[in-house]
C-alpha cells in the first residue's frame, strides 16, 4: 500500500533562508552536454551525462573513468553497486565494468529525476509531479510519497537529512526537507540562472550539484548548524 504524506495541519515554520556558498566548480568537460544525476563513491563524483557515466575526481578536478550506459536522470551509489535510472528503468550497475545486474521500474515510467540510497532503501525525485518516492530496491514496491510544492531534481541524505534540489525557470534551491511531512525547513538560493540538475552529499560538509544544460559540477558547503 502506498503511503501520501502532506503537511501536517500545524502552521508551517518559517524556513531559514540563505545563499549557497558555492566553492568549487568543475567543468565543462570536452564531450559533455549535459550533467544529469550524481553520487559519491567515497572517493570520486559520479555523475550522468550524454556521454555516459562519468568518474570525477573532486580533488584534482579530472575525469578518470567513463561507463558507456545509458545514463538520463539520477545516480545512487549503496556502498558496492551504482543505480541509474535510464528511460523507464533502474539499473543496478558494477562499477568496475559497467555490466547490469538488475533493473527494476522507475515509478514515474520515464518522468523520475533524481536518485540517492539511504538505510536500504532507494529515494526517486519525480519533477514535475513534485514528489520524492522511496522504493524498495529489490522490486521498486513504493514504500512512502512526499510531496513537494516545487520541481524536484537531485536528492540525499546527509546525518539523518533529507535534502532536494530545486530548478523552475532561472530559480534553483537546495532545500532541506521534514522526511515525514515534507515541510522546507532549510533553503540555499543557487545564483541566479544557475540550474541545479543533481544533488549528492559526500558525507560530511560538501553537496554536489549537476550544472544542467552547463555541463558542470558544483561544490557547495553544507551550512553550519
Amino acid at each position: 500500500m502506498n503511503a501520501t504524506n502532506t503537511s501536517k495541519t500545524r502552521p508551517a515554520r518559517k524556513p531559514s533562508t540563505q545563499p549557497a556558498r558555492v566553492v568549487r566548480e568543475y567543468g565543462p568537460f570536452p564531450g559533455v552536454e549535459q550533467v544529469h544525476g550524481l553520487t559519491f563513491d567515497g572517493r570520486q563524483v559520479w555523475f550522468a551525462s550524454n556521454d555516459g557515466l562519468r568518474c570525477l575526481d573532486p580533488q584534482s578536478g579530472g575525469l578518470a573513468r567513463r561507463l558507456d550506459v545509458p545514463c538520463d536522470a539520477g545516480t545512487a551509489f549503496d556502498g558496492r553497486h551504482i543505480y541509474q535510472i535510464a528511460g523507464a528503468a533502474i539499473l543496478k550497475l558494477d562499477p568496475e565494468t559497467g555490466r547490469v545486474l538488475s533493473t527494476i521500474p522507475a515509478p514515474g515510467g520515464g518522468g523520475d529525476s533524481g536518485l540517492t540510497w539511504a538505510e536500504g532503501k532507494l529515494w526517486v525525485g519525480q519533477y514535475r509531479a513534485r514528489q520524492i518516492v522511496c522504493l524498495d530496491p529489490e522490486t521498486g514496491a513504493i514504500i512512502k510519497t512526499l510531496q513537494s510544492d516545487r520541481f524536484v531534481t537531485g536528492i540525499t541524505w546527509l546525518d539523518g537529512e533529507l535534502w532536494h534540489g530545486t530548478w523552475e525557470g532561472d530559480e534553483s534551491e537546495l532545500r532541506r526537507i521534514d522526511p515525514d511531512s515534507a515541510e522546507v525547513l532549510t533553503r540555499l538560493t543557487m545564483p541566479e540562472g544557475e540550474g541545479v540538475s543533481g544533488l549528492e552529499s559526500d558525507g560530511d560538509q560538501t553537496f554536489y550539484c549537476g550544472g544542467g544544460r552547463r555541463g558542470t559540477v558544483r561544490a557547495v558547503r553544507r551550512p553550519e548548524g
